[in-house]
């Protein structure tokens, strides 16, 4: 019963199946192989367009390249105040972006709400020497709530952005859970909606560490700047063609989309499982994420029995299905309950 993180799920058979045929023979270092060649391949025609990606072995990573590419080290990123970068990545996007300050807005289920960035975007003023001018918007989809942003929010939010200059990333360490949910394509929910630079995981479905920064529009020409920044900051592969293949093995026959729809749908049974016992679920499950309202009693309960999730700071109990979440270990959660 480890409901922990979907990084604590082992990778995939097939992930593992592609890295031993990688394994085969030499091949050329930093990129320059045919996996890597591949892969990109791959990647745009997923997204429907031209674009370019750097690969790297960790969504940390992925998030503080892309910003520091959008935004300069005198400017903020704009970000929902339950981010992952603003709470959980220790001030990689700040280290990585020179000084760049990460301003949080507020927003129900983890979303940025028009209005708070309405609010923030008014008050821009560049001659004003003593504040922080925002220079970018990241978004989360699936956000930290287990929350989508549905095409036309992406857009609603980036058109904002854009009507003022600023940049938008998306930070889709579980994009894939949220096209599963809402059915939308990879497109719609990126470029075709205003995102310019998305880091693009699939470490959380199944891959060993494949995570990918994709450069659409006309930020593919900023693509040597982010191949300088990846060697500098030491997340530029030798043997890249292992994190390639990984990325090979989850698009091909969008065996992505069968894992992220697989965990989608057992988180939905957890919930429907809770909410039968009166349960409170505190936000709409549209991924692979449940928050409930345990009593100290059933949170102790359940951890007695051997199930691993965790205390969320806000009380609540966060439980994350995986590729390999299987029925009996939600039938067992429940048992327990």
């Amino acid at each position: 019963m480890n409901f922990s993180s979907d990084t604590a799920a082992p990778a995939h058979p097939k992930v593992i199946e592609h890295l031993v045929q990688a394994n085969a023979g030499p091949a050329a270092s930093y990129g320059d192989d045919g996996w890597t060649l591949q892969a990109e391949a791959l990647l745009s025609d997923l997204f429907e367009a031209p674009l370019r990606a750097g690969f790297v072995a960790s969504g940390t990573a992925s998030n503080a390249l892309a910003l520091g590419l959008l935004c300069p080290p005198t400017g903020g990123v704009i970000c929902h105040e339950h981010a992952h970068i603003y709470c959980d990545e220790r001030g990689a996007v700040e280290f990585f972006g020179h000084g760049a300050k990460l301003l949080p807005l507020t927003g129900e289920h983890g979303r940025i709400s028009p209005e708070a960035l309405q609010e923030i975007l008014q008050k821009v003023d560049e001659r004003f020497v003593h504040a922080t001018p925002p220079k970018a918007l990241s978004l989360s989809n699936l956000n930290e709530a287990g929350c989508v942003y549905t095409p036309k929010q992406v857009a609603e939010l980036a058109n904002m952005a854009h009507d003022r200059g600023l940049g938008v990333h998306m930070d889709g360490a579980r994009l894939v859970n949220a096209l599963a949910f809402t059915g939308a394509s990879p497109a719609a929910s990126s470029w075709a909606s205003g995102v310019d630079i998305l880091s693009f995981g699939l470490t959380k479905t199944g891959a060993m560490g494949g995570e990918t920064v994709l450069l659409f529009g006309a930020n593919a020409d900023r693509f040597d700047e982010l191949e300088a920044r990846r060697k500098r900051a030491g997340h530029m592969p030798p043997k890249q063609r292992f994190v390639a293949a990984q990325i090979i093995a989850l698009l091909e026959d969008r065996l992505w989309l069968e894992l992220a729809t697989h965990a989608n749908e057992i988180a939905a049974a957890l919930a429907d499982g809770l909410q039968n016992m009166d349960i409170p679920i505190l936000h709409p499950i549209e991924g692979n994420e449940v928050f409930a309202k345990l009593t100290p009693d059933q949170t102790a309960k359940l951890q007695e029995g051997g199930a691993a999730f965790h205390v969320w700071p806000d009380g609540s109990a966060r439980f994350v299905t995986c590729w390999n979440t299987g029925p009996d270990e939600i039938s067992k959660a429940l048992a327990l309950l």
